[in-house]
């Protein structure tokens, strides 16, 4: 049997994962060690993520309390009750009486976290849920809130919005019916908006939503058209750059990759003008090999735009960023850097500066490199196009390879 869900009290704010070393920083907020130091030393903020206060300090005093806590519920939940099943079932005989009241109760975020309660893990519940009309009970709740929150409502109502979109990610959202339901505008604008300024938790609830969308989308309907896809993008831009969850960044990551494999011409130049080269260009350096796989293959979508290829030419350390990762991180990331630069460099006339920058950070050396050990056809065909049409250029350089110059370049 799975081990439940730590209490929210247990997770840290910022990489929403069990704390292993709390600390409590000087707003009161607790974080693990490693998230905050992350967050002051690598990042440079100045501010609790939680609260967004300023800090005149930076000390960290250790939650020896948390910690014991944590522990002991880690000694418990690993013998986790039999009577689950038993405690499901009677959850579930609370389900059509919850539905019903909970529109009407000023108590809204107890009534939704019940909610979620009696149909964590449950399929029947979940099914018997959505028979009941609750999506569309959740996006009446959602509009409401979202309105409120819109309206200078207090801090409770956007908690609403949050907390309906959480009960929202538990369901498969698998079926048709589900998607449409979804789909309209007194859901996704709501679950939108939760990816635009929600908690971190909330935000993975959102994406976890759009994920479970696209993928019962499929490749043939688009679900992003009730989307204001600059704002979207803007929102999983600003998660990508701040960097402060691996885990949000991971989902955005996948959002973005999907919003971007639907979209064309001024979508994605759309995209470019918000800043997106730049973010994932700066994704590159520090990437894990699966993050850097998903940055270059959204570089490759983006520079098949001319404004993406100009923000690429113009950005002083994108060439060099791409050209590190060939031979380095993984067969895949080499196969999508060469499509990028033979992009910015073939596709078009490139800047005279892209093709100093291809050499001089060793892009070119591995360009024939790659000509002996990748077995891509098309990558090698790539390659050697490149090499073909600026060698002559490349030549002027002392650094320029020669023994190694394949015949024709």
């Amino acid at each position: 049997m799975a081990m439940e869900e730590p209490p929210q009290l247990f997770l840290c704010p910022i990489s929403m994962e069990l704390m292993e070393d709390p600390v409590t920083v000087s707003t009161g907020v607790t974080y693990d060690r490693r998230s905050i130091e992350r967050w002051f030393f690598k990042y440079g903020k100045t501010t609790c993520p939680a609260t967004m206060q300023r800090l005149n300090s930076f000390g960290l005093t250790p939650n020896h309390t948390l910690k014991r806590v944590i522990s002991t519920w880690l000694d418990r939940a690993s013998s986790s009750s039999s009577s689950t099943p038993l405690r499901n079932n009677l959850a579930r005989e609370k389900l059509p009486s919850l539905l019903a009241s909970i529109e009407a109760t000023p108590f809204k975020v107890t009534a939704l976290k019940n909610l979620r309660c009696c149909m964590d893990g449950d399929v029947a519940a979940q099914e018997d849920f959505v028979a009941y009309g609750g999506i569309q009970m959740l996006g009446r709740v959602m509009t409401q809130a979202l309105a409120e929150s819109c309206a200078g409502g207090d801090f409770s109502a956007f908690r609403t919005c949050e907390e309906a979109g959480a009960v929202l990610a538990t369901l498969p959202l698998s079926d048709d019916a589900s998607v449409e339901l979804v789909l309209k505008p007194e859901c996704m604008k709501p679950v939108v908006a939760v990816v635009q300024r929600g908690s971190a938790e909330s935000r993975l609830h959102a994406m976890a939503i759009l994920a479970k969308i696209s993928s019962a989308s499929g490749a043939d309907r688009d679900w992003t058209p009730g989307v204001d896809v600059e704002d979207l993008v803007k929102s999983l831009l600003e998660l990508l750059s701040d960097g402060a969850s691996a885990k949000l960044s991971s989902r955005a990551l996948d959002v973005l990759l999907d919003v971007m494999a639907r979209s064309r011409g001024a979508r994605r130049a759309k995209a470019v003008e918000v800043g997106a080269v730049c973010v994932l260009v700066e994704l590159l350096p520090d990437a894990s090999r699966r993050v850097a796989e998903r940055a270059l293959l959204l570089l490759k979508r983006m520079c098949k735009c001319p404004e993406g290829r100009l923000a690429f030419a113009d950005h002083a350390l994108a060439v060099s960023a791409v050209a590190r990762t060939m031979l380095r991180v993984s067969g895949l990331a080499s196969r999508l850097a060469v499509s990028v630069l033979w992009l910015v460099a073939c596709a078009v006339t490139p800047a005279e500066r892209v093709l100093d920058d291809m050499l001089m950070s060793g892009g070119v050396a591995k360009l024939l490199a790659l000509l002996q050990v990748e077995n891509s056809a098309s990558t090698k065909e790539k390659a050697a196009k490149l090499l073909r049409m600026h060698g002559a250029f490349w030549r002027q350089y002392p650094c320029f390879p020669t023994g190694a110059t394949p015949r024709g370049c």
